[in-house]
């Protein structure tokens, strides 16, 4: 009887089957929907470093609205600190910044129009995985703390004056009963941060005293990805409004494509992604008006693409794919937009650079040869395959007669 009823039991669906969270609590029961992989530090993705991610992000955004060019990441053992010098939260909504779910500025477009964090979730997924989390922002002369454990306040300091310049500093440190043995590393963090720099040409970042900055935008992420003696001709780098392109071609086979969106790098691609992929190819056949196959065209590729989008959607709070089918909420699609800026900045840039333009031809006639002739000889193979078939089938029957 007690078995039958504990089986009863287990298929029970009424009231008391139904369960209310409050934010906090679903964050750290379902931390993945919010960081990806927890991980111990080990991997570039795991979630220590996405937690220092999301504050950045925040940081980013004041910059890109032209408050702060400075950033400073401290990270000391597990006691992560993030100092931007931007506009600094609001006094008297500190608190709820950091532990109201949908809480923030940006669900109004006018003022942080091409933000990557526009679901008021980032910092409170921090707070609510921290075991510690302190914030305090500074806004003309006067500064407001609250310290949070686990998510919740336990202590709310009165506002003060203070002599600090204006920004926002976060101190947080990620909780092991989430985040097992974990260990941040270095080199992940430093690349992490030089995408920051690379997608904001000017941003000073300092990493525990260590100064990143990038002068030349994704001109240096990709020197800094390739080496110089394999790229086929100089790097070509176009900037427009809401969108910039760095681009060259190695002796490598594939395509290695770095992607970006407000700043984020969407490592699993997205629409910029592929309308890039197809506007580039389109781009590039009426350049040359020849019809060269796609995959000639792309083989040995390297470029770095970023572009601004108006309300970005993400496949995931992670955002690392962008599901964004237009760049504006009534803007051109994102097929469009690639198209109408490489018809134009790409198509100019090869007719004023003939060497270039001559460089590039030579690489993708050397990829159509490569794979004609692979062709050739697959299909040689597979001729003498089925001749040897056809002859060893000839022996068999001889010599079964």
């Amino acid at each position: 009887m007690a078995k039958e009823k504990e089986k009863t039991d287990l298929f029970n669906y009424d009231e008391d089957s139904i369960k209310s969270l409050d934010w906090k609590e679903h964050i750290r029961l379902r931390p993945g929907m919010y960081i990806g992989k927890l991980g111990d530090g080990a991997s570039p993705d795991d979630g220590i470093y996405v937690l220092v991610k999301e504050v950045m992000d925040n940081c980013i955004d004041e910059y890109t609205m032209g408050h702060g060019k400075t950033v400073e990441l401290t990270i000391d053992g597990k006691t992560v600190t993030v100092r931007d010098y931007g506009r600094g939260i609001p006094l008297g909504k500190v608190v709820d910044v950091v532990s109201k779910i949908n809480t923030g500025a940006k669900y109004d477009s006018k003022a942080f129009q091409k933000s990557v964090g526009l679901n008021g979730v980032g910092t409170k997924a921090v707070n609510a995985l921290s075991n510690y989390f302190k914030v305090t922002a500074v806004r003309e002369g006067k500064e407001k703390t609250a310290e949070f454990e686990r998510g919740v306040l336990i202590k709310e300091h009165k506002e003060a004056k203070t002599g600090e310049e204006n920004g926002t500093l976060v101190t947080f440190i990620p909780d092991e009963q989430i985040f097992k043995n974990y260990k941040y590393h270095s080199e992940f963090l430093e690349n992490q941060i030089w995408n920051y720099c690379f997608l904001n040409a000017g941003l000073k970042i300092v990493f525990n005293g260590k100064s990143f900055v990038s002068k030349n935008g994704l001109l240096d992420l990709l020197q800094r990805k390739t080496n110089e003696d394999e790229i086929r001709y100089p790097i070509i780098h176009l900037k427009g409004n809401d969108m910039e392109i760095a681009l060259s071609h190695t002796n490598d086979y594939g395509e290695d494509i770095y992607s970006f969106v407000n700043g984020q790098h969407t490592t699993q691609g997205g629409t910029h992604h592929q309308a890039f992929r197809e506007m580039y190819v389109k781009t590039i056949r009426e350049f040359y008006k020849k019809d060269y196959d796609a995959s000639d065209i792309r083989t040995g590729i390297v470029a770095a693409v970023s572009v601004r989008v108006v309300e970005p959607v993400f496949e995931s709070q992670t955002k690392t794919k962008l599901g964004s089918v237009n760049v504006d909420t009534k803007g051109p699609s994102m097929r469009q937009f690639f198209s109408d800026f490489l018809s134009k900045e790409l198509d100019n840039y090869l007719h004023k650079n003939p060497a270039t333009a001559e460089a590039l031809k030579k690489r993708i006639e050397q990829s159509e040869r490569e794979r004609k002739d692979m062709a050739g000889i697959k299909k040689l193979a597979n001729e003498r395959a089925k001749k040897a078939n056809l002859h060893n089938k000839n022996y068999e029957i001889a010599e079964y007669i």
